[in-house]
């Protein structure tokens, strides 16, 4: 025998209680132990009258049998006043059905917009405001129930109740939206069409008819779909007399179009009627996602009769086309006020004495943030159109930036004019979306000064039979299983958004809040790369003493947007020279940045100091020049050589010093003392030959075969010792 279905310590609330389903509701709940509050205005079916009889009574019913029960004659327009009823008597709301409603029937032609107005303000701002008013106390407690009640005159339409037919679909609207955003908050929202003997139906269907549709034969459906036990969210149900189904959409597979060089026409339109409504193969969609992606259309539809398919539902006609594509170079120029402004922008104040150097071009170490080079390589993107891209044809409001990756390979200028070269490294298909990365590398003159790589997500572009992930992406990294060695927390302002696109992104849905709300944003939402800023700056101070020449990369992935005026909390985690973080939005909890990190460089200053040369080995001298010449051309090294070389230097036999020259990560690097890691090449010689090799007087393979200079690792990159050792080490 199963086990029964109870709701001790639960907590109901039933509109429209005082009769009919309503009435049904709240006996069943009662008998199983919820605490009921019955909620009844005690109007007629047209919605005039008031009186509190119908309430009363079921509560008594309810008493009358053990339970617990309360009574409320409000209407659903005042849903607080329903709550709070609740939290009186009882303490806590766990479960609302959404039952109470009116009719006033009337064919189209004779609607008049009180018909239209009171059935909306009943059944749609009603279970509207009702479920606002109890949606925080079930968000706090980790726990909700929400039934809305729909009918087969908003699913199917039906003569002369347009006004509760669009209100009754309204509400199949508003409960699948319930159950996304409360789905993470264990709070679930379903939909029921009842069909039933009720004062809205007694009327409308025959006697012999509505004695087989009794109440009871809906009820048990509501208090399953209420119980903890039950997963099911976001549901459409039909039900009555005993029968219940579940109700899902269903799409014809339909016909693409789009006739080569022409735009589409109703003939064409026309002509492929058929195709179009034909539900052969048809699908059947649960999401936006799923609804945009039209994957299964895309892959079974056939070009036929010089027809292609439509870009607008795919990346486009030839995504490999654009792998490879190099954006024409872009000029940036710009003064000591641009590094001003974005260092205000991501939230840099004269509050903070550590801030000046960075908003006063007087100071005497005045700099600019590493991460005002994104703003420099988004110009470089945005200014040359994504939609030029060939073989691509993107919607633009389909594309979200999904990850970024900064890497500075000296300190950004203050001012001056940088040439940024950008391509298409790869696309990848996601299934619900392609993302395409580029890469961007900015130069002054010459010399390498920063590369980012952008992954755009496009939203219902995927599905092409691309790759699914690509050699060419620097990836994100888990933080470790530990607690966070720091965390800091900082408010954004109000105006925080309003300031940051004045860098460059003028994006209307961070300032406008009719275009935001388009978006399905309440409130102009900040830019993921102005909190990006935020997080950039608190682990430079905590682990760089706020120095951009310790700044070597960054990446994240962007997650939740963060409203304008909320903090804020960046988590921080250090491994040698990374450090992994997670940024929070402070009221929330939830993350707005993951996956991210930054890895420094070693402190140059602190290894200058260190080389100072030893009166007895004279290759000390030697390796205080490499130190220079790396800080003066690193990036220039880095690309010719790309190993990392560790040295031991004897005298007399013995070890008389270590150093290890790194040109292979960031901007090069020279360290003295043991190397812990593991390098690509080990070299032991002694002084007097080292000194040798960098005269001239020997070269590095007659070292190596006489047995001076002793080799371990890839030997190969031995022969690069000569770009080392004499083209940047002459005395």
């Amino acid at each position: 025998m199963s086990v029964p279905l109870t709701f001790d310590g639960k907590v109901v609330l039933v509109t429209g209680a005082g009769g009919g389903l309503g009435r049904e509701y709240a006996l069943a709940f009662g008998q199983r132990g919820a605490s009921v509050v019955v909620n009844d205005l005690g109007g007629n079916a047209k919605g005039e009258g008031k009186n509190s009889a119908a309430a009363d009574k079921v509560v008594e019913e309810i008493k009358a049998k053990g339970g617990k029960a309360v009574a409320n004659y409000d209407s659903v327009e005042d849903g607080d006043k329903l709550i709070q009823s609740a939290l009186d008597a009882f303490g806590r709301i766990d479960i609302v059905i959404n039952n109470a409603g009116i009719l006033r029937d009337r064919s189209f032609g004779r609607l008049s917009e009180l018909d239209w107005d009171l059935i909306h303000r009943v059944h749609l701002r009603g279970s509207f405001n009702v479920t606002r008013a109890a949606w925080n106390h079930m968000k706090k407690q980790k726990f909700g129930r929400i039934i809305m009640t729909c009918s087969a005159a908003g699913i199917y339409g039906n003569f002369g109740q347009a006004n509760y037919s669009a209100a009754k679909l309204g509400l199949l609207g508003l409960s699948n939206t319930l159950a996304i955003e409360g789905r993470a908050l264990n709070i679930h929202c379903n939909t029921i069409a009842p069909i039933a003997n009720s004062r809205l139906t007694q009327n409308i269907m025959p006697a012999d008819l509505l004695e087989t549709l009794k109440p009871e034969y809906v009820s048990p459906l509501v208090l399953w779909l209420c119980h903890e036990q039950c997963e099911e969210n976001g549901a459409l149900f039909e039900v009555g007399a005993g029968w219940i189904g579940k109700l899902r959409w269903e799409r014809s597979l339909g016909h693409v179009l789009l006739q080569k060089d022409h735009q589409m026409s109703p003939e064409a339109v026309r002509d492929q009627w058929g195709n179009i409504c034909d539900f052969k193969d048809s699908t059947h969609p649960n999401t936006i996602n799923e609804s945009l992606s039209m994957l299964s259309m895309l892959n079974k539809e056939k070009a036929e009769d010089g027809l292609v398919a439509n870009p607008t539902a795919s990346l486009g006609h030839n995504p490999a086309l654009a792998v490879g594509y190099n954006f024409p170079d872009h000029t940036f120029s710009y003064t000591e006020m641009q590094c001003i402004l974005y260092a205000l922008g991501v939230g840099m104040s004269t509050k903070d004495p550590d801030h000046l150097r960075f908003l006063y071009e007087g100071h005497e170490n005045f700099a600019c943030l590493p991460t005002f080079g994104v703003i420099i390589s988004q110009a470089a993107v945005m200014d040359s159109g994504l939609t030029n891209i060939p073989g691509l044809d993107i919607n633009p409001t389909q594309v979200l930036h999904g990850e970024h990756y900064l890497k500075c390979f000296q300190p950004l200028p203050t001012s001056g004019t940088l040439i940024s070269k950008a391509s298409v490294l790869d696309i990848l298909d996601k299934g619900s979306g392609a993302v395409i990365i580029i890469n961007v590398r900015t130069y002054q003159g010459q010399r390498l000064v920063c590369s980012n790589q952008w992954s755009v997500f496009v939203v219902g572009a995927g599905g092409f039979g691309g790759k699914k992930s690509s050699p060419h992406t620097e990836n994100t990294a888990s933080p470790p299983n530990r607690a966070p060695d720091a965390v800091v927390v900082e408010s954004t302002t109000k105006e925080q958004a309003a300031l940051y696109r004045l860098s460059g992104d003028r994006n209307p849905l961070h300032i406008d809040p009719n275009f935001s709300a388009m978006g399905g944003f309440k409130d102009p939402i900040l830019h993921g790369l102005c909190s990006f800023g935020f997080a950039s700056r608190h682990i430079l101070k905590q682990y760089g003493n706020n120095d951009p020449a310790r700044f070597c990369a960054i990446k994240v992935r962007f997650v939740k947007p963060v409203l304008p005026g909320q903090a804020l909390q960046t988590e921080m985690w250090k491994e040698g020279n990374r450090v992994h973080f997670q940024c929070k939005v402070k009221e929330t909890g939830n993350l707005t940045l993951s996956g991210g990190y930054v890895d420094l460089y070693e402190d140059q200053t602190s290894n200058l100091k260190s080389l100072q040369p030893a009166a007895d080995l004279q290759s000390n001298l030697v390796f205080a020049e490499i130190g220079r010449r790396i800080q003066d051309s690193g990036p220039a090294l880095v690309e010719k050589v790309k190993g990392l070389f560790a040295w031991e230097i004897t005298q007399d036999g013995k070890t008389a010093a270590q150093w290890t020259i790194d040109l292979k990560n960031g901007a090069g690097a020279l360290h003295e003392g043991p190397y812990s890691g593991k390098a690509d090449v080990t070299i032991t010689v002694s002084d007097a030959d080292f000194m040798a090799l960098v005269q001239g007087k020997v070269n590095p393979q007659q070292a190596f075969m006489a047995g001076k200079l002793k080799i371990k690792g890839n030997i190969m990159l031995g022969q690069k010792l000569d770009i080392i050792l004499k083209d940047f080490a002459k005395m």
